[in-house]
Order: structure tokens, then C-alpha cells, then sequence
């Protein structure tokens, strides 16, 4: 962070004009009062800093959740000795300590950060520029990431030794280290979400922009989710809705501890916001509540066989993580109807919500103490797929029965986190156009019933048949696909959901920015009105295509379990964007003419067509590997499946593209007859004015002609 800073936050006052500031007048901080700045004073001796009760109270979390994990680990029997020998106990006992430390710390960056972004209060002077609360809370995040990242590091090179079962000053350990994090899965995942907490480091320590600030916040969440696959959930049965619950979870947990954290630290920074403040973190909190308690009841469920497993000490560790988040439920319930109200006053001292919010921190920390243990213990239920069948270890559920219309329509696999997602989406839109609607304004039906439409198709394609069969054979995957990339996002896009948003979600007037000014920041953002030019929409869509089926992504799609969520977000996203580009009714940056679109339109789907064609008539099987492992042993079965795939992506197109044409060609009819419409009323004023004076023209031409003739 720069040197400068800028000034404390205040309450808007009624003053004089003052002059422009730029970002080179940002004041310094200022010398103590009656020290002179060019004066060389007698160095003072080093003193600790003051703490005050609280702060000691919240770097005693540190060691307590270290304690707890390592006393759930004993619980569990984890550090009973082996015959085989071990790494040492700097392994044994350093590795929970590191990963304690690990997971304590992200939680205080995510924290921080989410709480410049989204909730502290702004500047005016500067808009775009952090304020001085967001400044703190971004330079203290910078000092967390640091540990963060220093403990990912020490959680790397420990497991690294647990992994080979040799301590960490054994020969040639060096060179395992290397091959663990380069050739090995989980120490790649592990590099990689090390990379983005540097990244966001960077980011933190070169800007001094909200946006910036922005985007560490969105690497440092996105450092969590390779984690997801680490542990039990990346073998587990029902390894998807495993690590996708683990990867709510572990968002969930970090924003919900970490916010809480910023806030008792940088309550003095706020100074009258602070109920502002609080409120903000009180909405995110309960969102953060929602989706720890659902990611953790389908982890759960994934873990436990029946009540009998929680008298195991996995179980017991359980059931104390179970009811800390009662605990702190609870906790936060009082604090929104009881604390809440008396931040109002500012006459009223805020020590009855620091004292809560330190004991929730308490309690946070002793539960994600317990979260470190339950990652390495091993559950009551064995998590192995089942052995001799490699197709349900591949798939993570068992195979299904053999593909039919019938079984396409009928069979489901629930995956939680897409059905959670279109529950959200489609329950979130409904209770908007209620909410607009009960102020007395009009929503079209229309846009209502296509944006329910769009939910039920996403949720077929990602928890029904295709999503059952969409790894069995080429043709279903090429259902899923379409489902994903045509089928899904134009019903979606003729729902207007930024649209509602604008005229429901509040403004803010301290200068932050809220979900509202965020969506006004990204729809008119230079980088959307690159991606919203029909050339480069179209090229995202048509060469998605290319690039997926004849790279390493097609195999890495069905191989991993991240390749697989690419590729489900990839082809949703450039399918809503191209649609959004040809006929969306969404505000953004201005849209190219109905005959260029048409255009991009037919060129696009032109290529679509010739990529289908080029499937049907390919010789060569594309993820071989796979296909396979799925039992297809029959090259010639194999390649009609392809081909019959092919035809599914030819034929699969022209509907949705036949309905986006017609809808163009309506939306240009009727910009031409708004235009119509506003020349007839504006000739209605002026007497026909603009008509008169082309008339006059022409005739001023006609008579110096004839002149010159």
C-alpha cells in the first residue's frame, strides 16, 4: 500500500467548496502534536503497543483454535503411533498447527477484504479511491495474507512429508518436495491456491483502487476452492457434491468469521457508520449462515451412515460443530434485534456488541479448531467408491441403468450446489418483482415466466438426465452441452435480471459500493464492452467449441472434477453472453444495429452447423480414454455414438437461433416505430419543422442549378 493515507471517515458535513483533490494531494499521516518534522529527535526506546481487551482476546484465537485441533486429532486417535515408523512429530503435530494457522488467517484476509469491498463506507472526494477505513482494512488484510501465505508454504512442505512418511530433513527431500508439488495432484491444488493468495497480495500492495481492492478479494476466495479438493471429499463416494459442498463451506466460514473479525478491529475507523456498518455485516452474515449450515448437512450426510456414527469420536466432533453454529445463530440473532438498535444512538457506548462479537469469535475459532481435526480423521463411513467397479469411481455414483427417453426424463442425480444455485435464483427473481410490485410498480409477466423457464431447464441439465448420462456416453455429454449453452441462457436473458435488480436493490449514499453499484460498475466497465461486441461474443461462443472438444479440456472435463465445473460455468457464461449481446433487455453498453447482430447471428451458427457436421464425420474418437473406462470396448459403437452426438449438436441449434432471429427482427420492427413515433410527436410541436427545412434545402439546391445552368 502506498505510504500516503487517507483521512479518518466523517460523517457528511454542510462546508465551503473546496478545491478539486487529486490522488498526488492525498494527505500524509500527520507528527505527533509539537514534534517538529525536520527535527531529529533522540530515538525513544521500543515499546510494545498498547492492546486494548478485545484485541488480546483475538490473537488468543490463534493458539486456541491450534489447541483445539490438536485436541480433536487425539480425540480421534490420529497421532497414535504407527508401526511403520513417520515423518516426526514436526510433521505429526506441525501440520494441523500449520493448517490451524492457515485457515485462521485466510478467514481474517477474506474478512477484511469483503468488508472493504462491500460494506465500509466510501470517499466522495475521490470516488474509485479507498477510503480511510478501506485503506485499514486493506492494509491490515495485506499483513494477514502474508501469514497466509507463509502458512500455505509450511502446510505444503509438511504435507509433503506426511505424503512420503519421511521427515522434512530426510536426503533428497528437496527433490520429493518438487515432484509433490509439480506431478501430484493435491500439491498442485495446493501451489495453485498459493499462487492466488500471492496474487492478491500483489494486487493489495500496488493499488490503492476500490476495484483493485475487488479483485484481491475475488483471488482470495478463489485460493479456497482448490483446498475443496484436498481431504476426504476428492475420493469420496459422491466426490461432486462433496467438494462442491466443501467449497460453499469453506467461502462460507471464512466470510462469516473473518467479517465478524474486521468488524471489532476497525469499529473505531467507522466512527458514526458503525451501525450502518454492522447492519451490512449483519445481511451477509446470515447469507454466509444459510450456506455454511447447508453445504455442512450435505457433507454430513456424505460422511455418516446413521445416527449410531455420532457416539464415534468423528461423530462427537460432529455434533460440538454442530451446535457452536446453533451457538452462534443464535448469537447473531441478538445481535441484529437487540445490539443492532442501540448502535442507532450514537449517545450509547458500543461495548454490549464488542463483547458479543469477541465471544462469537471464541466460539468460531474453537469450531474451526474442530473443522482442522475432522479434516484429517477418517469418518465412519468409508469413503472409497466401491471397489471393482472403476465406472462408479469415475463417476461417483453408480452406473446408471441403459440410456432411453424414458430414463433421460426420469432419472436424477441432485447435484446440491447447482440445485441451490437455481433455488436461489429462481425464489431471489420471484421475491424482487413481488417487492417491486407491492410499491406500485409494473414487471412484465413475460420476463417472469422466461426467467422460470430458464431456472427449470438449468436444473434438468445439471441434476436430471443429462447430468445423469452426460459422462456415460458422447451423445447424452452433447444433450448436457446444449442444454448449458442454448437452451439454458436465452430464456434467462429475455428474463431482464440485472434490469430488476437496478430498480429494486437500494442506493447507497456514503460513497461504498453495494450490489447495486458493483452490477453498475461491471455492466459498463470497459471489459464488458469488449466482451458485448458481436465479433468477440460470437467468437466466444462458436470457438468454445473448438477449443473444448479437440484440446486437453474435453478429457480434463471428464477426468476432474474441476475441469467438470468449467466446463458447466464456461458454456452457461458465453452462452448467456452471446444471447445477451443479440437480444437482451438488460442495460450495458450500447448494443450493435439489428442487421450487424443478424449477421453475427447467422455466421455464428453457420460455424455451429459445420462443427456438427465435422463430429458426424470424424474417424477419429475423441476422449478415448474415457469412453473406455465407461466399458465401450466397440470402436465402431464408440464412433456412431460420436456421430450421432454430432447430429445433436447440429440439429440442436437451429431452434433457439430460429427464436433469437425472430426476436431481433421484433425488436428492430419495433425500435423503428418508436422512432416513428417520436418524429411524428416532434413534428406535432415545431409545425413539421425538420420536413420544411429539407424541402427548403432541396429547393436552395434546384434554384442554384438552374443558375449555374
Amino acid at each position: 500500500m502506498s505510504t500516503s493515507r487517507p483521512q479518518p471517515d466523517r460523517a457528511p458535513t454542510a462546508s465551503a467548496p473546496s478545491a478539486p483533490v487529486t490522488s498526488s494531494t492525498l494527505p500524509a499521516p500527520s507528527p505527533p502534536t509539537g514534534q517538529d518534522e525536520t527535527a531529529d529527535p533522540t530515538p525513544e526506546p521500543f515499546r510494545f503497543p498498547t492492546l486494548r481487551t478485545d484485541e488480546v482476546v483475538l490473537l488468543l484465537c490463534l493458539p486456541l483454535t491450534v489447541v483445539v485441533a490438536l485436541a480433536g486429532l487425539l480425540l480421534t486417535g490420529e497421532f497414535a503411533p504407527s508401526v511403520f515408523g513417520g515423518p516426526g512429530d514436526l510433521v505429526t503435530y506441525g501440520l494441523p498447527t500449520a493448517r490451524a494457522l492457515h485457515d485462521a488467517l485466510a478467514a481474517v484476509t477474506i474478512g477484511l477484504l469483503i468488508l472493504a469491498t462491500f460494506v465500509l463506507p466510501g470517499q466522495r472526494e475521490l470516488p474509485g479511491i479507498v477510503s480511510y477505513s478501506q485503506w485499514t482494512a486493506a492494509r491490515w488484510a495485506a499483513r494477514a495474507a502474508a501469514g497466509w501465505l507463509a502458512a500455505a508454504i509450511a502446510v505444503l512442505v509438511l504435507t509433503t512429508a506426511d505424503a512420503i512418511g519421511a521427515p522434512v530433513s530426510s536426503p533428497g527431500f528437496a527433490g520429493q518436495l518438487r515432484y509433490f508439488a509439480t506431478g501430484i495432484e493435491l500439491g498442485q491444488t495446493m501451489v495453485v491456491s498459493a499462487v492466488c493468495v500471492a496474487l492478491a497480495l500483489v494486487v493489495l500492495l500496488a493499488s490503492r483502487k476500490v476495484s483493485w481492492v475487488a479483485v484481491a478479494t475475488a483471488l482470495s476466495v478463489l485460493s479456497l476452492l482448490p483446498l475443496s479438493l484436498s481431504g476426504h471429499a476428492a475420493g469420496a463416494d459422491e466426490h461432486a457434491n462433496a467438494v462442491n459442498s466443501l467449497a460453499i463451506h469453506l467461502v462460507g466460514v471464512t466470510a462469516w468469521v473473518g467479517g465478524l473479525v474486521g468488524l471489532v478491529l476497525l469499529r473505531r475507523r467507522v466512527g458514526p457508520h458503525l451501525a450502518t456498518v454492522v447492519a451490512r455485516y449483519s445481511t451477509l452474515a446470515g447469507w454466509a449462515f444459510v450456506a455454511v449450515a447447508f453445504s455442512g448437512v450435505v457433507n454430513a450426510s456424505l460422511r455418516l451412515d446413521g445416527l449410531d456414527d455420532l457416539a464415534t469420536p468423528y461423530g462427537l466432533l460432529l455434533v460440538g460443530k454442530t451446535l457452536a453454529l446453533c451457538l452462534l445463530g443464535a448469537a447473531g440473532w441478538a445481535q441484529r434485534r437487540r445490539i443492532l438498535p442501540q448502535l442507532e444512538d450514537p449517545a450509547r457506548s458500543s461495548r454490549a456488541f464488542v463483547r458479543l462479537a469477541v465471544t462469537e469469535v471464541v466460539v468460531m475459532a474453537v469450531t474451526m479448531g474442530a473443522s482442522v481435526a475432522l479434516s484429517r480423521s477418517a469418518p465412519p463411513v468409508p469413503q472409497n467408491p466401491v471397489v471393482g467397479d472403476p465406472r462408479h469411481a469415475l463417476l461417483g455414483f453408480p452406473y446408471p441403468e441403459p440410456v432411453s427417453v424414458r430414463n433421460m426424463l426420469t432419472q436424477v442425480h441432485v447435484d446440491w450446489a447447482w440445485l441451490a444455485l437455481v433455488c436461489l435464483l429462481a425464489g431471489g427473481y420471484v421475491a424482487c418483482v413481488v417487492r417491486l410490485r407491492r410499491r406500485g410498480d409494473a414487471w412484465p409477466l413475460g420476463r417472469t415466466v422466461s426467467w422460470l423457464v430458464g431456472c427449470l431447464v438449468l436444473a434438468f441439465v445439471t441434476s436430471g438426465g443429462p447430468a445423469v448420462y452426460g459422462s456415460v456416453h458422447f451423445s447424452t455429454h452433447m444433450i448436457q452441452h446444449m442444454g448449458l449453452m442454448m437452451f439454458a441462457p436465452l430464456p434467462l436473458v429475455l428474463g431482464g435480471p440485472v434490469l430488476l435488480l437496478l430498480r429494486v436493490l437500494p442506493h447507497r449514499s456514503d460513497a461504498s459500493r453495494g450490489p447495486r453499484e458493483w452490477i453498475l460498475v461491471l455492466v459498463h466497465s470497459r471489459y464488458m464492452q469488449l466482451l458485448s461486441k458481436p465479433p468477440v461474443a460470437g467468437v466466444i461462443f462458436a470457438g468454445s467449441l473448438v477449443a473444448f472438444y479437440y484440446t486437453g479440456w474435453f478429457d480434463f472435463a471428464l477426468f476432474k472434477h474441476q475441469g467438470h465445473v468449467l466446463m458447466q460455468v464456461h458454456f452457461l457464461a458465453s452462452g448467456y453472453l452471446f444471447f445477451w449481446m443479440l437480444v437482451g433487455v438488460d442495460p450495458g453498453p450500447p448494443k450493435a444495429s439489428p442487421p450487424i447482430r443478424l449477421v453475427v447471428l447467422l455466421v455464428t451458427m453457420a460455424f455451429h452447423a459445420f462443427f456438427g457436421v465435422a463430429v458426424m464425420e470424424s474417424t477419429t474418437l475423441l476422449a478415448p480414454d474415457w469412453w473406455r473406462a465407461m466399458g465401450g470396448d466397440d470402436q465402431a459403437a464408440l464412433l456412431t455414438d460420436q456421430q450421432t452426438g454430432g447430429g445433436i449438436a447440429w440439429g440442436a441449434g437451429e431452434l433457439p437461433v430460429v427464436f433469437a432471429a425472430l426476436i431481433v427482427v421484433f425488436q428492430w420492427t419495433r425500435s423503428d416505430a418508436r422512432d416513428a413515433k417520436r418524429y411524428d410527436r416532434q413534428a406535432e410541436r415545431d409545425g413539421d419543422a425538420e420536413l420544411e427545412a429539407y424541402n427548403a434545402r432541396l429547393a436552395e439546391l434546384g434554384r442554384q442549378a438552374e443558375q449555374q445552368g
